[in-house]
């Protein structure tokens, strides 16, 4: 006789087989914890099932978990259940607590973390990669530890049998441990500004004003023409005001259209200037996981779409979240791969076999498209007439640095944006260098416009300048013999002029 067990009777199953739980490692004593008002230890949570989340701020994946911890902080909000974050860097730019403070203000997280120095929680814990979740019951022993994305209902299971298990026991904690968030006040108008880009005339730019959600549309000289959005977090059709974005990145600015890759979303949203009207046109507001079926736009579910440029009637769209490159259709409505495997790594070749690792950025010269390439800090090329993808700059997941010279030797840190000047350069987002590079196609050198030296900012041929430091700049577009840069954890537009190597702050305001 057949039968199917229920989540929860898998989950209380392999509770009752388990021997020997191992006991979870303590916190060491002298990392630092942020988003909290005290340390705390697996001793001072006895009584807690505590879900701890290993993560990094670069990763698309961990991004793609964050909302599944929010409703397990929403569902248990009563019960003794604590969320952390470990935040164990990939990136040497992620190791610090100021960015680390940044990237928790930019996705508005809840729960503590603690920064893991040198991963020592990661290697105590054995974590295998970002994210990896793992749960400790009240008596301080693991339970539960998985990676990837798509844990939510498994998790909920586990911590709904521990619950039920611990309580019956009377091992569960009376009081829930309060928890206290300091928040990063930020006194700019804009909050985490995410890309850019420029009408055909030049005349005028749209910004991704991302965690205001709202996109502008401002003059050259940074004065308002539009607000479209109205700053609440959503997925909302219909007239300017009204219309919701969640987290938007990249803009392509196209007559009297812009086309918006809704990031967190996870959608296409086209912006009619003229009717002044916003319309989803690809994207379900689902992420996308395996086995998509691709067809009509509003039909076809989406992944983290992070930029996107317009060419011959079709949007190529950097789907972050599949390390692919995917085309929508203007004409006939239609969601296809068109570049990339799937799989996250740096491997040229055909369209179909090369892969990418969370591309971040793409632009269009000479019949190719160029990307930032973030996960593999690499700069990619798909030619569109041999169909081929090759290899700028980058080496691995896991090799980055900063350094200028020739294409094959260079290294770049996370870079998320990338533009071109119709001429044969480059200009790249070096974020996690918090730094503008230049990339000279012809002579296959790189060289760094700006970058940032301690608190100062340093230009080619001037060591001794004081202006503001970037920092971690997600864009860079040229217009007119000038880089605007979206500089987003200062969150501000910022202008560098290349003929005189000057770098001014753009104020973004309303028409007097």
């Amino acid at each position: 006789m057949a039968f199917i067990l229920k989540s929860k009777q898998l989950v209380a199953i392999k509770f009752m087989l388990f021997n020997k739980i191992p006991k979870a490692p303590e916190f060491p004593e002298s990392f630092k914890w942020l988003n909290t008002g005290e340390d705390l230890s697996i001793e001072k949570l006895k009584g807690h099932v505590i879900v701890l989340d290993f993560w990094t701020y670069c990763c698309i994946n961990c991004m793609h978990i964050l909302p599944d911890l929010e409703k397990i902080e929403e569902k248990y909000s009563e019960k003794p259940v604590i969320v952390i974050g470990v935040h164990s860097a990939k990136f040497e730019e992620e190791s610090g607590p100021e960015n680390i403070e940044q990237a928790i203000a930019r996705y508005q997280i809840k729960h503590p973390v603690i920064v893991d120095q040198k991963m020592e929680i990661w290697n105590n814990y054995g974590a295998s990669g970002w994210p990896t979740i793992v749960v400790i019951d009240p008596e301080g022993s693991i339970v539960y530890k998985q990676s990837g994305e798509g844990q939510l209902e498994r998790l909920m299971d586990t911590i709904d049998v521990l619950l039920e298990t611990y309580e019956e026991k009377g091992a569960l904690s009376k009081n829930k441990i309060s928890m206290q968030h300091p928040k990063i006040k930020n006194k700019s108008f804009l909050s985490f500004p995410g890309k850019i880009s420029f009408s055909p005339d030049k005349k005028s730019f749209c910004l991704s004003d991302s965690n205001n959600n709202r996109i502008l549309v401002c003059s050259i000289e940074g004065k308002i023409k539009e607000i479209i959005g109205s700053g609440k977090k959503g997925l909302r059709d219909g007239e300017f005001p009204k219309a919701e974005f969640n987290r938007p990145q990249g803009v392509c600015f196209s007559e009297n259209k812009i086309y918006v890759a809704d990031t967190e979303n996870h959608a296409i949203r086209e912006i009619d200037l003229k009717n002044k009207k916003v319309e989803t046109i690809a994207g379900t507001g689902i992420q996308a996981f395996y086995n998509i079926k691709f067809g009509k736009g509003k039909d076809t579910p989406l992944s983290s779409p992070w930029d996107l440029v317009e060419y011959r009637n079709k949007l190529y769209i950097a789907m972050a979240g599949t390390h692919q490159i995917w085309t929508y259709d203007l004409k006939i409505d239609n969601v296809e791969i068109f570049a990339g495997s799937g799989y996250e790594n740096i491997v040229d070749g055909s369209l179909s076999e090369a892969q990418f690792a969370q591309p971040s950025g793409i632009t269009l010269l000479d019949n190719s498209l160029f990307l930032a390439d973030s996960e593999v800090s690499g700069i990619r090329r798909i030619d569109f007439n041999t169909k081929k993808v090759s290899t700028i700059s980058g080496r691995g997941l896991f090799e980055f640095g900063l350094k200028d010279g020739k294409t094959d030797k260079a290294l770049f840190q996370h870079p998320l944006g990338i533009s071109n000047d119709g001429k044969g350069k480059l200009f790249v987002a070096d974020t996690y260098n918090n730094s503008i590079r230049q990339i000279d196609l012809k002579e296959e050198l790189v060289s760094a416009l700006i970058k940032k030296k301690e608190k100062n900012i340093c230009m080619i041929g001037d060591e001794k300048c004081n202006v503001l430091g970037l920092w971690e700049p997600s864009d860079v577009k040229y217009a007119d013999e000038k880089l605007y840069i979206v500089d987003t954890n200062n969150h501000l537009i910022r202008v560098f002029d290349l003929k005189i190597r000057s770098l001014k702050d753009l104020e973004i305001r309303f028409t007097n």
